[in-house]
C-alpha cells in the first residue's frame, strides 16, 4: 500500500508516529487540524459513547425478572410437604420390599420389547421399546430379525 513521505497540502515531511503510520496519513498534523481530517473520528467516538451510555442505562432501568413459580396438576401424587432427606432410612429387610413395590407401581402390562432390526454389524438391535413390532428412532421401518417371542424382555 502506498504511504506518501510528504504532505499533500504543504509539503512538509512526514513522520510515522502512532496510529496515524497504520492509517496512511495524507497530511501533517497542521494541515489535519487546520482541514478536518479528525473530524471524523471524533463523530464515530461520540457515537461509540453514546451507544455505550445507552446500552448500560437500558440494563440498569431494565425490570427484575419475574419469580419463578412452577405449578403442578391438581391431582398429582406428590406431596405438597416438604422432603426431609433424613427421613429416609435404608434397612436392609425392606429394600427387597420397596423394590417390589416399585415395580409393581406401573400398569401390569408394561412388557417392554427389544427392537431385533438388523445393524450394521449384521446383528440385531439391543434397544427397548414399549409395543411389539415397533422398532427404535435407528431403525423405523426396518422388519425385525428374530421372531417376536425372542424380542421380549424378562424381568429378574
Amino acid at each position: 500500500m502506498h504511504r506518501p513521505n510528504f504532505c499533500v497540502e504543504c509539503g512538509e515531511r512526514l513522520t510515522r508516529k502512532g496510529w496515524r503510520a497504520r492509517f496512511g496519513g495524507w497530511s501533517c498534523d497542521r494541515c489535519a487540524g487546520r482541514l478536518g481530517n479528525y473530524s471524523l473520528a471524533r463523530w464515530l467516538t461520540m457515537v461509540v459513547v453514546i451507544a455505550c451510555s445507552a446500552f448500560a442505562l437500558g440494563r440498569y432501568l431494565r425490570p427484575a425478572a419475574p419469580p419463578l413459580i412452577i405449578q403442578r396438576a391438581a391431582n398429582s401424587p406428590l406431596s405438597d410437604l416438604p422432603v426431609n432427606p433424613d427421613s429416609v432410612t435404608n434397612v436392609p429387610g425392606s429394600g427387597s420390599a420397596s423394590r417390589q413395590g416399585a415395580s409393581n407401581a406401573g400398569s401390569v402390562d408394561d412388557t417392554v420389547y427389544l427392537c431385533g432390526a438388523r445393524t450394521k454389524k449384521g446383528t440385531p438391535c439391543r434397544r427397548r421399546v414399549h409395543f411389539a413390532g415397533e422398532r427404535c428412532y435407528q431403525h423405523k421401518g426396518m422388519p425385525a430379525m428374530v421372531p417376536l417371542e425372542k424380542l421380549i424382555v424378562k424381568d429378574n
